[in-house]
């Protein structure tokens, strides 16, 4: 009796090792998703895969962060709106925020509290108003609290 209790553990125990291919084949390997469509010429890597601290998410360089930091937004530059934020996909590597204020793929610029920075636009294809996710290293140059929903003012760049 006890044999035919232990036997379905010993069984299962099976299934966890790399050569088991499953009751029906072998598992899917995970798709990789295609890098986001940018503005930039030559794009931040993706992070490591065994990225865990913000730090090694944000992959952007040090240069593209002070290019980003601006002192002011320019008194020519058309303001879209304002919209609440929240953190996109920490492994998108780049200065970015999706939002349904564009159409289409746009140099802007985004100001939180007393913090600007040059940034790119891409349309979340949302309906107006639904809110926008902004970029890893974005959130980190405006010094926003990653957990925390920023309301930012969105430019186009002049």
């Amino acid at each position: 009796m006890r044999l035919i209790l232990i036997l379905p553990v010993v069984a299962l125990a099976g299934c966890s090792t790399p050569s088991f291919q499953g009751l029906f084949g072998p598992s899917p390997q995970p798709t990789v998703a295609a890098p986001a469509p940018t503005l930039n010429p030559t794009p931040p890597p993706p992070p490591p895969a065994n990225a865990v601290t913000a730090e090694q998410f944000d992959t952007t360089s040090q240069e593209e962060r002070a290019a980003a930091v601006v002192s002011e937004t320019p008194s020519t530059a058309e303001p879209l709106g304002t919209t609440i934020a929240a953190l996109g996909p920490p492994a998108e590597p780049g200065i970015w925020l999706k939002t349904p204020l564009v159409t289409a793929l746009t140099p802007g610029r985004v100001t939180y509290q007393d913090k600007a920075i040059n940034i790119e636009l891409r349309p979340s294809g949302g309906a107006a108003g639904s809110g926008s996710q902004i970029s890893l290293a974005a959130m980190r140059l405006i010094e926003a609290p990653l957990t925390s929903l920023p309301e930012l003012t969105v430019f186009a760049a002049p």
